[in-house]
């Protein structure tokens, strides 16, 4: 474990060199209009009280970068999935996808049009968030409700729980209905933004989200421009919680050429 950690660490802070080396020679954007980027300049902010550690931008990059994999990787996964058990579904996205790009790559412009992806990707992110819970941590005493926090406590949102409740969602809960979405987030919760938080909510929310839903997006209207897919025979349905919420034995899938 401490070789795989130091490789981790030493393999970001040559990547951090080199950028600082750039930005040393006068490079325009020397240390990148990226995350790093961002990161690097903190780094050397002239206001001490606002600069961060070399230990602080390597704990960000591995975050971002487990972040960025582990989650989209899981919704894909279960996305796929349910598309499989639903191909009407399955070739209305596909309809949307062809429509809007034909067998040509997917263009920004196009891929905010995508409305039934978003509604397949929101029922997904619904029915299995890759997050089943969020933590957070009181500063200072507060109310939540009729309920006085105290300072110091870790609070933990069940959004899984959530995003099963009857009350909410309706008794067929546990159905796969895009449809739900069609009018957007505010309109399926009935304005009970709580009820729908794969990304968390308030200024805590996911900075990775709208990445995330871009990078789904691509990945999926890229498969669908290809491929129709059934489920194997072989699945077994068997979700888990590691990190995130994943098949435990995968998703094997029957392709179809188109």
């Amino acid at each position: 474990m401490e070789k795989l950690e130091k490789g981790v660490r030493d393999t970001i802070a040559g990547i951090v060199r080199k950028r600082e080396s750039k930005a040393m020679t006068g490079e325009a954007d020397g240390f990148g209009r990226d995350f790093l980027g961002v990161l690097l300049k903190a780094h050397h902010d002239t206001d001490e009280n606002q600069r961060i550690s070399i230990d602080e931008i390597v704990d960000e990059c591995k975050t971002f970068y487990f972040a960025g994999q582990e989650t989209t990787n899981s919704l894909l996964a279960w996305t796929i999935f349910l598309l499989a058990l639903d191909t009407d579904w399955q070739e209305e996205a596909r309809k949307e996808v062809l429509q809007l790009f034909g067998k040509e790559n997917p263009n920004p412009d196009g891929l905010n049009k995508l409305k039934t992806m978003s509604m397949i990707f929101n029922e997904s992110l619904r029915l299995y968030p890759p997050v089943v819970s969020l933590i957070r941590e009181t500063e200072k005493e507060v109310r939540l409700g009729k309920m006085v926090v105290p300072a110091n406590v870790e609070v933990h949102v069940p959004n899984l729980s959530l995003h099963h409740d009857p009350k909410y969602w309706g008794e067929d809960v546990n159905v796969f209905k895009p449809e739900r979405f069609s009018e957007g987030v505010a309109k399926a919760t009935n304005n009970n933004m709580v009820a729908f938080i794969p990304f968390g909510l308030g200024p805590r929310t996911c900075v990775g989200m709208n990445f995330a839903i871009v990078e789904s997006k691509i990945a999926l209207a890229m498969i669908l421009q290809r491929y129709s897919f059934t489920l194997s025979p072989g699945y077994v349905h068997s979700p888990i919680q590691f990190m995130t919420v994943r098949p435990q034995r995968g998703v094997p899938v029957i392709l179809h050429s188109l």
